[in-house]
């Protein structure tokens, strides 16, 4: 792994473990980064400058690693966080929509839950996830909240993985390059 951007003013101390969730895979630990709290206050200042000024209603974020950033940063902003789920973990008359991605170590079904007297349409989403390796978690739930009526104004991650899926419009702090 090479670092090829850093927008962190601190030295990254992330961690890697291969063949982790299966053959293959070098799993990124950030672990680290969110137990150092300077490192952690940096993030979060980092992600709020970037979207302050955007018109949010709420912050979107995908279990699990999603959710270590998607609250504080929702909460700071004075704005609602959807917990975006793994299917089954939602009870099922809070499913709004379903949807099934393949990620770089395999499938998996995301629900968003439905929203206590409100619609997804015409309201604003911030989608925030920890790792951007092959986009799929993102595009999918990109087109769950468009297809409810909903308006992405922003994608922000953590690292992004480069030599995958390009999103020109996606705002992240950490850079990486896999060394193969």
């Amino acid at each position: 792994m090479k670092v090829l951007k850093n927008s962190l003013k601190n030295e990254l101390n992330i961690r890697t473990q291969k063949n982790f969730p299966k053959e293959g895979i070098e799993f990124i630990d950030i672990t680290p980064l969110t137990i150092n709290k300077d490192i952690l206050n940096e993030i979060v200042d980092k992600f709020l400058e970037e979207i302050k000024n955007k018109n949010i209603d709420y912050i979107v974020s995908p279990e699990a690693r999603g959710f270590l950033f998607g609250p504080i940063i929702a909460n700071k902003l004075n704005i609602g966080f959807i917990p975006v789920r793994k299917k089954g973990k939602l009870p099922p008359i809070a499913v709004e929509k379903e949807f099934t991605y393949e990620k770089e170590y395999g499938k998996d079904i995301l629900v968003l839950p439905k929203l206590i007297n409100e619609e997804y349409k015409n309201k604003n989403f911030y989608i925030l996830d920890d790792i951007y390796a092959t986009g799929n978690t993102m595009i999918s739930i990109k087109e769950a909240i468009e297809n409810l009526g909903g308006n992405i104004t922003g994608e922000g991650v953590l690292i992004k993985i480069r030599g995958f899926k390009e999103d020109e419009k996606l705002f992240s702090l950490i850079e990486i390059e896999e060394e193969i």
